[in-house]
Formats: structure tokens, C-alpha cells, sequence
């Protein structure tokens, strides 16, 4: 019979667990909170403290019944959530159901699901912390404060279902004010001057640099002529080669936020579905023999931190697969941001010998990518600095410089494993340089300048709006991805090319907040805030204090807003076209899954239709239809015929109005890592896209 009961969140943690611990213990799960506060009203008691009033979750009813059962028939039952907040908070929640003593050693945390880690785990339970408890609970009621005051006034004034969260409100307003920038920006001409240099039968590039060894900047096709008025013949003398070796370092391991980001470049996975995955990785996979193993260390952190046991157990990996030379010093420490708490180690493998390859048949899909990438960058982090032989040198020919740079590997060093993505897709590419000695002559083969305009800073994507958020100290790891999600299904933002665009909807909600409520959406404002959620996790406030010093402030300008806030009429858009069942105009509306078709008539004629974006490419397949841009219900684009379901047509790949010049066949637009090329969708013929 059992002595011991562990209660944890999921099915999936409990079962992993139960390998390590043996027939004296029983292993169940809360499926996350059991205790909440209710979403019928705010559950904030402000008159009171701010005494939150928590009631049991909807559905939890028959989970918190079976785990009371559970818990009399043991000595003792251990609370083993997730090792942050959030799951001090659970704990803290199930010992009230459960009437278990706060302050017994009930409590056990571990940041990864190891043989080791759970039995060094259960050798040393703790009572559950109030500070982590008091800091989630802070956050819980701070954003209940802000949302369900907030939320009813854009009710009212604005349009029904609406919110307006504390993190939230900031991650929108940055998306509108890079769309403002964008708007606004006016593009400035420059230009370039490329030449290609032949050296001893080899033939290199470079780029115009300056006159009598300054750099110039070409503004205009006048500054341009008068350089290339300036060459005198083919001939250009080389003059100041300078080889250098450089070291290219490796980027640590994992946190929360560079993980979302790589995750969104290198796999175009969405910050929600890379956490989805990681949280599947921490608790268990069963992988054969071995049965259900926990792969990867807890993945809500913020520190690179590694222990040292698994940084010597992947240095004598590192040693038997690549040799001596490639093994890192460790010398190297990763600058700690500021706004790190520092709890729990980097993301890593639990242990480096699970090899990708090795685990590849027991993992979807998506959870190998994933875990490969983590496993590949917490390798390379340990390992050499890449070695770079480095070649500069300008050409000169009658006082007009050219500058040729160029690199290659001289040693790999942890390029041999993982080199890190770039928001734009682009990996660096080398430069080749022939040898290239002072004094000596090579001769132009042709000179190429380009006319530029300089370009608007980008829109955000979830990889750049991550590392913003994180860089400005808004939210922290385990709130990035709610706080994306939140204002798309809000419909304040729509994605299109990855790419975040506010809509109507969301500026005219940030301008009723900037208006009445402008620290809700302060950067600077939002960001103390999480310094001092986190300085009561560290002991050294009060969270009663915190909310209080904020609501005294906010409660004045909620007053102020039910007064003044006007109401909002956003109406719709008309589409231009007749509705074929009524007469009357249909508009363009905005549902769950983005902008639909509606008739105006509404609610006496309910007629609606997907929009239809047409390429202007006849459907291969039944001659007579025209392909259109459609949505799948994963939000992805894919293309099919508009004769749908009479052709069944489609196509993940967009086809193009030309058929293969090879087999005849439709060609497509293929999206690939270094751009987009155009193929056949039958044979191998292939071409770089226009």
C-alpha cells in the first residue's frame, strides 16, 4: 500500500515521476489549478486589503474529490508543481483544499525530471514559499484590477468582448507605434558601387569605399558619375592587406525568450506551440527501454546558468565526438540581464548522450525539431570559439577606393554543431578573396552602381516583439506567449506574412487606454512593475502594499473615465459587393478567425462567405475556376480553386500564370530558408524567383 501521495499538474509529469519513486508512492494529477478567482465578477475584495476570493475551477470538482480521497489514505502527501510562481501558486492552492499545512515540508521542486534530480528532490522538502505565492498572487489580482474595470468601459463605449490587460495594452501599443513609423517614414536615396576585381584569374568583388582613403557617401546618380568620371582604366593597385584571425564566440544556451525566438526563425513555430512542446519535452516522452524520461530542463527561465555536472558531462561528450580542441574553456560568461531573476538553469537536455538521431522515432515530428535545437545550441554553447581568417584590402585607382573584406573558417569550433538564426532569414556569407599582395595590380571587369532607398524599420514579428518585450523588462518568461495570443484572438492585431498589423479595433482601444489610463501602457511604468512583483518574491515588499499604491492612483482615473470616455461607433466596411440572397451591401466583418463576409441586413438575412483572394491564375486542374488565397484552420495560407467543392484543387505552394518550360506541368512559388524559388509541382526543374 502506498504511504506517500505526489500530487502534480498533468498526467503525462505524473507518469514520468512514478518510474523514479518507487511502490511507496502514489503519483496524481490537479491538471493545473484547481482554485481560481471567479469570472463572474472581479473576486478582488479593494474595501478589504484586496482579499482575492478564490472558488473552486469550474469541472475541478470531481479532480479535488478524488485527490481528498487520495490524501487520507497516506502519511503524507507531497506537492510537486512546476518550480516557479505559477506552481508555488498551485501548490499553494491544493494544500487549502487539501488542509494541508502550509508550513510543514510539503513542498518538493526540481528544474528537471531526472532519476537524480527527483530523489536529491524528496531528500530535501521545503515548506511552500509565501514570497513566490504573494508575487503570483500580486499578479493575478493587479491584472483582475486592470481588466475587469478596464474591459466593462470598452463594453460600453467601444464594442462587447473587448479587454485591455496591463502587459497586453504594451505589447499593442509597441505593434501600432513601429506601424505609425512605418507610415510616416520617408524613404532616402543612396547608392552603392559594387565592382568585380580579377586577381590571377580569380575573380572577387568589392564595394566603392571613399576618395584619397576617406569614406564618401553616394546620396545622388550625380555623386556617383563624378566617381566613376574619376577611373582611369582597368587597373587598380592593391594597397593596405590586412589578415587577422578573429574568434566568433558561441551564444549561450536557451532561455524562455531566446527560445520562442529561434523557435519562430529556424522552424517558424509560434511562441504558444514552442512552449506546448517544451512543456511535453520537461515532463516525459517515453522513448523504448527507457521508458518515460524527462528530455529537457524546466523551460520557463531566464538565466544560462548550467550546473556543473551537466556542463563536465557534455565536455567529455564533446571530447569523444570532436576531439580535444574542441571543447570550450568556459571561461565565457553570458552578460546577465538586468531583468533576470536567475531561478532556475538554462534550457538544456537532461542529458547530452539522449542524441537527436537516437530519440528521432519516438518524437513527433515537431517535438524532434525542437528538441534538436535545443540539444544542438546547448551543445555548441560548450564548445570552441570559431576561428576566422579575416582579409581586407583596398584597390585604388587614381585617389577612388574600393574595400575588399572578406573571411573563411580557419577552425570550426562550434559552427561544426549550430550557428544562430537572424530575423531576416539571411546566414552570413562568406566572401572569397584570391591572395591579395601590396603593391600589385588587379584589373576591374566591370563596376555595377545601384541606385538604394533606405528602408522602414520592420514590422514586428513574434521573434522581434519577444526580444523587445523581454529587452524593455515587460512581462517575463512565462507571459510572452499569453500576452501575443491575447491580442490576436482579441483582434487588435492580424498576422500576415508572420508579421504582426494592428487593426482598427486595436488603435482605437490603445486610444481610449492612452487617453484615461496612459501608465497602463507606460513601458517604464509596466516595467517597475515587474521589478517590484519580483522584489516580492525576493522578500522585500508587500504585495498588499504594491496593488495598493497602484489602485489609489488608478481608481481616481477609472472615475474620470466612465465620465469622460465617449462612445466609439466603428463602423463597417462596406465590400462592394451585393449580398446574392437579400440585395443589400455586404461588409467586410471581423471574427474569431480573422475579416469575413457579412450581409448588412443582418440579423434578418444571416448570409456570410469567406473572402476570397484571387492571384490571377487560371486553376490548373479544371481550366474553367480561378485560384484563390484561403486560410486552413491552423490560420495557414494555402490556395485552391474559387469552383470549390465542383474542383477540389489545392495547394500549400503558390502556383504561378506559367507552365514548367521541362514537363509542362504548373510551376509555384516555393518558400525556402534563403528565399524564394520557383518549381515544377511535378518534375525536378527549378528556377531562382523574379
Amino acid at each position: 500500500m502506498e504511504e506517500y501521495l505526489v500530487i502534480v499538474e498533468s498526467p503525462a509529469k505524473a507518469k514520468t515521476i512514478k518510474r523514479y519513486l518507487g511502490k511507496k508512492f502514489e503519483v496524481k494529477a490537479s491538471m493545473g489549478h484547481v482554485r481560481d478567482l471567479p469570472k463572474s465578477k472581479m473576486g478582488v475584495d479593494v474595501e478589504n486589503e484586496f482579499n482575492p476570493s478564490y472558488i473552486t475551477i469550474r469541472g475541478k470538482g470531481p479532480v479535488l474529490k478524488e485527490l481528498k480521497a487520495a490524501a487520507k489514505k497516506v502519511k503524507k502527501v507531497y506537492l510537486a508543481a512546476d518550480p516557479d510562481r505559477e506552481g508555488e501558486a498551485i501548490a499553494w492552492h491544493l494544500a487549502h483544499s487539501l488542509e494541508i499545512d502550509e508550513t510543514s515540508d510539503c513542498r518538493v521542486v526540481f528544474n528537471e525530471i531526472t532519476k537524480q534530480a527527483i530523489k536529491d528532490a524528496f531528500k530535501q522538502p521545503r515548506s511552500i514559499n509565501m514570497d513566490l505565492v504573494d508575487a503570483q498572487q500580486a499578479r493575478r489580482v493587479l491584472d483582475r484590477l486592470v481588466g475587469y474595470n478596464i474591459s466593462p468601459l470598452l463594453w460600453k463605449k467601444v464594442k462587447k468582448g473587448l479587454s485591455a490587460g496591463r502587459v497586453q495594452s504594451v505589447a499593442l501599443k509597441l505593434i501600432i507605434e513601429r506601424e505609425k513609423e512605418i507610415q510616416q517614414f520617408v524613404p532616402e536615396e543612396y547608392w552603392s558601387i559594387q565592382g568585380s576585381f580579377k586577381a590571377d584569374k580569380e575573380t572577387f568583388s568589392a564595394q566603392f569605399y571613399g576618395v584619397e582613403g576617406k569614406k564618401v557617401s553616394l546620396k545622388t546618380k550625380e555623386d556617383v558619375d563624378a566617381i566613376l568620371k574619376q577611373i582611369k582604366g582597368d587597373a587598380f593597385q592593391i594597397n593596405g592587406v590586412t589578415k587577422k584571425e578573429r574568434l566568433r564566440h558561441p551564444v549561450p544556451p536557451f532561455i524562455t525568450s531566446s527560445l520562442q525566438q529561434e523557435a519562430a526563425r529556424k522552424l517558424n513555430f509560434r511562441a504558444r506551440k514552442t512552449m506546448m512542446l517544451a512543456q511535453q519535452l520537461y515532463e516525459g516522452i517515453d522513448i523504448g527501454k527507457q521508458g518515460i524520461t524527462g528530455l529537457i530542463t524546466y523551460m520557463r527561465t531566464d538565466s544560462t546558468r548550467v550546473s556543473e555536472v551537466a556542463r563536465e558531462e557534455t565536455r567529455e561528450f564533446i571530447k569523444g565526438q570532436y576531439g580535444d580542441s574542441y571543447v570550450g574553456t568556459g571561461n565565457k560568461k553570458a552578460k546577465k540581464s538586468e531583468n533576470a531573476q536567475d531561478a532556475h538553469e538554462a534550457i538544456r537536455p537532461t542529458s547530452v548522450n539522449h542524441l537527436p538521431k537516437d530519440l528521432k522515432e519516438y518524437l513527433s515530428r515537431d517535438q524532434y525539431r525542437l528538441y534538436k535545437l535545443i540539444w544542438e545550441r546547448f551543445v555548441a554553447s560548450q564548445m570552441a570559439p570559431a576561428v576566422m581568417d579575416t582579409v581586407r584590402a583596398d584597390l585604388i585607382n587614381n585617389g577612388i577606393y574600393f574595400r575588399a573584406t572578406g573571411s573563411k573558417i580557419k577552425f570550426p569550433g562550434f559552427m561544426k554543431v549550430y550557428i544562430e538564426g537572424t530575423d531576416d532569414n539571411k546566414n552570413e556569407e562568406e566572401n572569397y578573396l584570391p591572395e591579395l599582395v601590396d603593391g600589385k595590380e588587379v584589373k576591374r571587369e566591370a563596376i555595377d552602381p545601384k541606385q538604394h532607398f533606405t528602408q522602414p524599420p520592420p514590422r514586428y514579428t513574434e521573434a522581434r516583439l519577444v526580444r523587445t518585450m523581454e529587452e524593455l523588462g515587460i512581462g517575463r518568461p512565462s507571459t510572452y506567449a499569453p500576452t501575443i495570443d491575447t491580442i490576436q484572438r482579441r483582434n487588435y492585431v492580424t498576422l500576415e506574412d508572420r508579421k504582426f498589423i494592428p487593426t482598427e479595433l486595436g488603435e482605437v482601444v490603445l486610444e481610449q487606454v492612452v487617453n484615461f489610463f496612459p501608465e497602463i501602457i507606460d513601458v517604464d511604468f509596466t516595467a517597475k512593475m515587474e521589478d517590484d512583483l519580483d522584489s516580492i518574491e525576493e522578500g522585500q515588499k508587500k504585495w498588499i502594499k504594491i496593488i495598493s499604491d497602484f489602485y489609489e492612483e488608478f481608481e481616481k482615473r477609472l472615475k474620470v473615465a466612465e465620465k469622460e470616455m465617449k462612445e466609439v461607433e466603428i463602423k463597417d466596411e462596406p465590400a462592394g459587393i451585393d449580398c446574392e440572397k437579400c440585395g443589400h451591401e455586404m461588409v467586410y466583418k471581423m471574427g474569431r478567425y480573422g475579416k469575413f463576409l457579412a450581409c448588412s441586413n443582418f440579423p434578418e438575412c444571416r448570409n456570410t462567405k469567406p473572402i476570397l483572394k484571387k492571384i490571377g491564375v487560371q486553376c490548373p486542374k479544371c481550366k474553367e475556376g480561378e485560384i484563390v488565397e484561403r486560410k486552413s484552420k491552423k490560420r495557414r495560407n494555402f490556395y485552391g480553386c474559387d469552383r470549390y467543392p465542383e474542383c477540389d484543387f489545392v495547394s500549400w505552394d503558390k502556383p504561378i500564370a506559367r507552365p514548367c518550360p521541362k514537363c509542362g506541368e504548373y510551376l509555384v512559388e516555393k518558400k525556402t530558408k534563403k528565399g524564394t524559388v520557383v518549381q515544377c509541382s511535378s518534375c525536378d526543374y527549378k528556377e531562382d524567383a523574379q
